[in-house]
């Protein structure tokens, strides 16, 4: 299946000080790199090495992302991850949405091999009724409309589908269980960005994050200028420069002075 142009992976091996952290970015359900490549490249003009890989079935067709499972999207991680460790000393996991909930499943499971987690409006549960009904609906009705482009900044395009899959979704509420019942095994540092107005996301999803989890070093920061794709929104300088001096803080690297700081 052809990958739409917008959907291509980036990635960057690192220079100078900094090559010696890696930094693994997630985009989220139905989405593509898109949403996170400003953000990789970013970090990668500070030197980090960075993956913005793209997961099965995104950044092609919604039908074919209907063939796919959360196992799948989270194997690509965990590959990655696993090169990034033997390219690099430390490594920082950064997932929006359902990315976080991937990352976050990485660092229960390979905590260990992850030095700081970054959650941007992670989506690990929702509020909507209509999942008890996912069992039925999908094999009756392949999509939804879509929950694409929730960006307050005018003239912005994530370039995610225009329907909602909706074998992919019964899929992620399965993730959502998985992950949930694991929080209490994330130690690692964290720092979580949430949106005070999201359409695609409750709130309630960052509390039980943060509720639930075992980290003792945990900073939640508010953005108030954004909606759900906060990485592409009015915010996203703030999320860029204050995850690098996260990343920084974290791995005890010197950060330095990038294109977006001159």
């Amino acid at each position: 299946m052809p990958v739409q142009v917008h959907a291509e992976e980036f990635r960057s091996a690192g220079t100078g000080e900094n090559a010696a952290v890696g930094v693994l970015l997630s985009h989220g359900f139905t989405g593509s790199p898109r949403a996170m490549r400003p953000f990789g490249e970013h970090l990668a003009a500070l030197g980090y090495g960075v993956a913005v890989p793209r997961l099965p079935g995104h950044g092609t067709t919604w039908q074919e992302m209907n063939r796919t499972s959360w196992p799948e999207w989270y194997a690509v991680l965990d590959s990655e991850l696993t090169r990034l460790r033997q390219e690099h000393e430390q490594v920082v996991v950064i997932g929006l949405s359902m990315g976080g909930a991937l990352v976050l499943r990485l660092a229960e499971e390979r905590g260990a091999d992850i030095s700081g987690v970054v959650l941007i409006n992670p989506s690990v549960s929702t509020e909507d009724k209509r999942l008890g009904l996912l069992p039925v609906l999908s094999k009756v009705i392949p999509s939804f409309p879509g929950i694409a482009n929730d960006i307050k900044k005018p003239g912005v395009d994530e370039g995610a589908y225009s329907r909602m899959p909706l074998k992919a979704t019964l899929s992620l509420s399965k993730l959502w269980k998985v992950v949930q019942a694991d929080l209490p095994k994330v130690t690692q540092p964290v720092l979580l960005f949430r949106s005070t107005v999201d359409h695609v996301v409750e709130a309630s999803s960052a509390r039980r994050v943060l509720t639930s989890i075992s980290s003792r070093d945990v900073t939640e920061t508010l953005l108030e200028d954004s909606y759900h794709v906060a990485t592409l929104d009015n915010d996203a300088p703030r999320i860029f420069d204050d995850s690098a001096a996260f990343i920084t803080r974290v791995t005890g690297t010197a950060r330095v002075t990038g294109p977006a700081d001159a």
